[in-house]
């Protein structure tokens, strides 16, 4: 003798008539980037509480300037990583950038002809690290990371070990404001908003998720995977050189150790804190934003309390490395029935 249960049958000790409320604690729990939003706000309440330069107009302008430059640089890593990729060379090429157009701007070159000479070398930088990735199978980690390595190099002998300063040249670009909104912030902005669009609403980004999701079936299925990875490669090496060049407007000088590794780092972590998943197939630009402003926040906070920047390096890779683990944990609850 067998018993049907009745799964979607109301509970008995439901008055009738009434239907359950919709909202729970666990569906708040799921909602997109409810824990990223909580830890910002208990971050920014703490600072406040602690810091009262911290909510001054100065200071949230200054905060919004600096994560500009890495919210250009995770746009472009949001886009790449949802295709299963990874560039760790950004930072490095976000160096080479700030050398190139501070030699070229010290030596009387014009704004437009460095602004076109720093993009192109970047771009190219992002292309040849695409082919490598698509022709010859190897980790994509690898390649970028011997590809950062080598660029440092470059950066060096670029600026010849020594600080070059630019004067007031690009000044308005990296100090300016429109409507009390710092110029580098409108074209972060710009950036992010490009790169959402392009994710939700065009074939190259619904490309994108489905090379990350499964690389063969999506080949299997007529998308042109080779030409869609050499173009999102070449699109992060673009992004890099405008960081690089957002950067050096805001510094006025290039100097050894500008971006690199720490720049890099910070990007890796906005995007994975932001929940943008390491193995491809998924990835969100409102995340990256948040991890963005988060990262920014938490350097803030930790200048204006005064703790040594030593810990601000700490603070980024304890993050990142938490953020991993909670994508790994919800990719694994996502999977079970």
């Amino acid at each position: 003798m067998s018993v049907k249960t009745l799964h979607d049958a109301p509970d008995l000790s439901d008055p009738p008539g009434t239907a359950r409320p919709r909202f729970s604690l666990g569906a708040l729990r799921r909602a997109p980037h409810t824990g990223l939003t909580a830890v910002l706000i208990v971050v920014v309440v703490v600072t406040v509480l602690q810091a009262e330069s911290f909510a001054t107009d100065t200071n949230v302008i200054n905060i919004l300037r600096q994560v500009s430059v890495t919210a250009v640089i995770a746009a472009g890593l949001t886009l790449l990583m949802t295709a299963g990729g990874m560039d760790f060379s950004m930072g490095s090429n976000v160096s080479v950038t700030t050398a190139v157009g501070a030699q070229l701007l010290a030596h009387g070159h014009s704004t437009g002809f460095t602004v076109v000479a720093s993009l192109v070398p970047a771009t190219v930088v992002g292309l040849v690290n695409g082919l490598v990735v698509t022709f010859t199978r190897v980790a994509p980690f690898v390649v970028t990371l011997a590809t950062a390595t080598l660029l440092d190099g470059v950066a060096l002998l670029v600026l010849n070990s020594v600080s070059v300063s630019i004067g007031t040249k690009m000044f308005a670009l990296g100090n300016d404001k429109v409507l009390g909104v710092p110029y580098l912030l409108v074209l972060a902005i710009l950036v992010l908003t490009a790169t959402a669009l392009v994710m939700r609403f065009t074939v190259f980004g619904r490309d994108a998720f489905a090379i990350g999701g499964n690389e063969h079936v999506a080949r299997l299925s007529g998308i042109n995977v080779t030409a869609r990875k050499l173009t999102l490669y070449a699109l992060t090496g673009a992004l890099s050189g405008l960081a690089g060049l957002m950067l050096l407007s805001r510094l006025g000088s290039s100097s050894p150790g500008t971006g690199g590794l720490s720049l890099q780092l910070t990007a890796v972590a906005a995007v994975v804190i932001g929940g943008t998943s390491l193995a491809g197939g998924h990835g969100t630009v409102i995340g990256t934003a948040l991890g963005v402003v988060l990262l920014g926040v938490v350097a803030n906070a930790l200048n204006l309390l005064q703790v040594s920047s030593n810990y601000q390096q700490v603070s980024v890779g304890g993050v990142l490395l938490l953020a991993a683990v909670a994508n790994e944990l919800h990719k694994a609850r996502s999977a079970r029935p």
